[in-house]
Protein backbone atom coordinates (compact mmCIF):
# COMPACT_ATOMS: atom_id res chain seq x y z
CA UNK A 1 0.00 0.00 0.00
CA UNK A 2 2.81 2.40 0.73
CA UNK A 3 4.39 1.77 -2.32
CA UNK A 4 1.11 3.33 -4.40
CA UNK A 5 0.88 5.61 -2.37
CA UNK A 6 4.47 7.28 -3.35
CA UNK A 7 3.18 6.70 -6.93
CA UNK A 8 0.40 8.81 -6.37
CA UNK A 9 3.15 11.46 -4.86
CA UNK A 10 5.94 11.54 -7.85
CA UNK A 11 2.82 11.75 -10.13
CA UNK A 12 1.53 14.72 -8.53
CA UNK A 13 4.94 16.05 -8.42
CA UNK A 14 5.20 15.78 -11.83
CA UNK A 15 1.55 17.42 -12.67
CA UNK A 16 2.78 20.03 -10.39
CA UNK A 17 6.00 20.86 -12.33
CA UNK A 18 4.31 20.57 -16.19
CA UNK A 19 1.35 22.40 -15.55
CA UNK A 20 1.12 24.11 -12.43
CA UNK A 21 4.75 25.49 -11.80
CA UNK A 22 6.45 28.67 -13.46
CA UNK A 23 9.83 29.17 -13.18
CA UNK A 24 11.52 33.03 -13.17
CA UNK A 25 14.11 31.99 -14.97
CA UNK A 26 16.89 35.23 -13.95
CA UNK A 27 14.13 36.75 -12.34
CA UNK A 28 15.04 35.29 -9.32
CA UNK A 29 18.41 35.65 -8.94
CA UNK A 30 18.53 39.32 -9.33
CA UNK A 31 18.13 39.68 -5.35
CA UNK A 32 21.51 37.59 -5.19
CA UNK A 33 23.66 40.55 -7.20
CA UNK A 34 25.68 42.98 -4.62
CA UNK A 35 25.19 46.63 -4.56
CA UNK A 36 29.25 46.83 -5.63
CA UNK A 37 28.98 44.39 -8.53
CA UNK A 38 25.80 46.56 -10.20
CA UNK A 39 28.15 49.59 -9.44
CA UNK A 40 31.40 48.00 -11.28
CA UNK A 41 29.18 46.83 -13.96
CA UNK A 42 27.68 50.56 -14.46
CA UNK A 43 30.62 51.85 -14.80
CA UNK A 44 31.79 49.12 -17.26
CA UNK A 45 29.67 49.60 -19.71
CA UNK A 46 29.79 53.50 -18.83
CA UNK A 47 33.65 53.22 -20.14
CA UNK A 48 32.65 50.99 -23.19
CA UNK A 49 30.58 53.63 -24.36
CA UNK A 50 33.21 56.33 -24.54
CA UNK A 51 34.78 56.68 -28.16
CA UNK A 52 38.08 57.96 -28.92
CA UNK A 53 38.18 59.33 -32.59
CA UNK A 54 41.15 58.99 -34.87
CA UNK A 55 43.19 61.56 -34.45
CA UNK A 56 45.50 62.76 -37.52
CA UNK A 57 48.32 60.39 -38.56
CA UNK A 58 51.90 62.11 -37.89
CA UNK A 59 54.88 61.28 -39.45
CA UNK A 60 57.58 59.51 -37.90
CA UNK A 61 59.75 62.66 -38.07
CA UNK A 62 57.81 64.94 -36.36
CA UNK A 63 56.50 62.43 -33.85
CA UNK A 64 60.27 62.11 -33.09
CA UNK A 65 60.54 66.66 -32.68
CA UNK A 66 57.82 66.07 -30.36
CA UNK A 67 59.02 63.50 -28.44
CA UNK A 68 63.12 65.03 -28.26
CA UNK A 69 61.07 68.32 -27.33
CA UNK A 70 59.12 66.70 -24.31
CA UNK A 71 61.87 64.76 -23.48
CA UNK A 72 64.05 67.65 -23.17
CA UNK A 73 61.93 70.05 -21.17
CA UNK A 74 60.52 67.36 -19.33
CA UNK A 75 56.92 67.72 -20.65
CA UNK A 76 54.06 65.05 -20.28
CA UNK A 77 52.76 63.68 -23.84
CA UNK A 78 49.10 61.95 -25.01
CA UNK A 79 50.17 59.08 -27.49
CA UNK A 80 47.67 57.91 -29.51
CA UNK A 81 48.44 54.27 -30.71
CA UNK A 82 47.52 52.92 -33.72
CA UNK A 83 46.20 49.90 -32.47
CA UNK A 84 42.23 49.22 -32.34
CA UNK A 85 40.11 47.01 -30.83
CA UNK A 86 37.56 43.99 -32.80
CA UNK A 87 35.13 47.21 -33.80
CA UNK A 88 37.99 49.22 -35.14
CA UNK A 89 37.63 51.77 -32.48
CA UNK A 90 40.95 53.90 -30.71
CA UNK A 91 41.54 53.27 -27.31
CA UNK A 92 42.26 55.66 -25.24
CA UNK A 93 45.77 57.89 -24.86
CA UNK A 94 49.00 56.67 -23.35
CA UNK A 95 49.74 59.58 -21.12
CA UNK A 96 52.90 60.47 -19.15
CA UNK A 97 56.19 61.74 -18.83
CA UNK A 98 59.01 60.80 -21.21
CA UNK A 99 61.51 59.56 -19.21
CA UNK A 100 63.67 58.19 -22.29
CA UNK A 101 63.98 56.60 -25.84
CA UNK A 102 66.18 55.13 -27.73
CA UNK A 103 65.72 53.69 -31.74
CA UNK A 104 62.02 52.92 -31.84
CA UNK A 105 61.20 52.87 -28.36
CA UNK A 106 60.10 55.44 -25.79
CA UNK A 107 59.75 55.43 -22.33
CA UNK A 108 57.22 56.76 -20.33
CA UNK A 109 56.81 57.01 -16.65
CA UNK A 110 55.20 54.30 -15.71
CA UNK A 111 54.45 52.79 -18.87
CA UNK A 112 55.81 49.81 -20.83
CA UNK A 113 58.26 50.86 -23.70
CA UNK A 114 56.32 52.61 -26.72
CA UNK A 115 57.60 51.35 -30.45
CA UNK A 116 57.40 54.46 -32.47
CA UNK A 117 55.69 52.91 -35.42
CA UNK A 118 52.68 51.73 -33.02
CA UNK A 119 52.41 55.68 -32.86
CA UNK A 120 49.84 57.39 -34.47
CA UNK A 121 49.35 61.04 -32.77
CA UNK A 122 51.50 62.22 -29.73
CA UNK A 123 50.61 65.73 -27.95
CA UNK A 124 52.64 67.58 -25.89
CA UNK A 125 50.42 68.55 -22.58
CA UNK A 126 51.22 71.48 -19.89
Amino acid sequence: MSRLHQIDDDALVQRFFDHDYRDRGVIKWQGYYLSDHTAALKKQAKQEAIKYPAKVQQSLEDMSEILSEAFGNGKTVSIQLNNRNANGEFSADIVGKVIGYEDDAVYLAGQDPISLTDMRHIEKLN
